[in-house]
């Protein structure tokens, strides 16, 4: 099963057995690679790997796999490793949205940091100058499967405006289609408005680009 069928069955609550094992599947981009652990199981999207090499390291599914010595390992030494995320799924609810399209922020940092993990970046933000650097992207993001990221104008913090700029992000995904979120454990703000919005986790991620050498 690919990743996507993975993630697509932890969000309809078929999850892999919880035997503290791992199993390899295809990357989605050959540029992208990804460790991923479900609860007591574990999983390598990766196109090769040395099994022998990563049973010596200790990989398993109880926390193993994301032991930094294996995924510096599988990085290689020119290799790119991104934090460690949690990922979360929801449904879109389709209907009504008061984001509008931005391709004035192309330039955002978040923006910026979607083009190079994720492919089809759609820029999305509000017209009104209270608002105006409130950003949305919905992209194909892990495992081509659409993902949401967002990030709130800084003078909106800490007011709860986060709901309604979920509420908004999730109207532009039609009604029941599976969207995800990868959030940063240590984003505790982020992580509140997801699951607030009704995101719910299913595993943990962590993306690697390898160095051209090990692939």
């Amino acid at each position: 099963m690919t990743l996507s069928g993975l993630i697509r069955d932890a969000a309809a609550g078929r999850y892999p057995p919880v035997d503290g094992g791992w199993h390899q599947v295809p990357q989605w981009r050959p540029d992208i690679a990804a460790v991923v652990a479900f609860t007591g199981h574990a999983v390598f999207a990766f196109d090769d790997l040395d099994t022998g090499r990563l049973t010596e390291l200790g990989a398993d599914g109880y926390g193993g796999a994301h032991d930094p010595r294996i995924v510096t390992e599988l990085a290689g030494p020119g290799g790119v490793i991104d934090c460690l995320d949690l990922l979360t799924v929801a449904r879109g609810t389709g209907g009504e949205s008061g984001l509008v399209p931005r391709p004035d922020l192309a330039d955002h940092p978040r923006v910026r940091l979607a083009r190079r993990i994720r492919r089809d970046v759609r820029i999305w933000g509000y017209p009104e100058s209270t608002t105006l650097n409130t950003i949305v992207t919905i992209s194909s993001g892990v495992a081509r499967l659409p993902e949401l990221s967002f990030e709130l104008d800084p003078r909106l913090r800490g007011r709860g405006g986060s709901g309604a700029v979920l509420a908004d992000a999730l109207a532009l995904v039609p009604a029941g289609e599976l969207i995800v979120a990868c959030v940063a454990p240590g984003n505790t703000a982020s992580l509140r408005a997801v699951l607030r919005a009704g995101f719910v986790p299913v595993c943990s991620i962590q993306l690697v680009q390898r160095d051209s050498g090990r692939r």
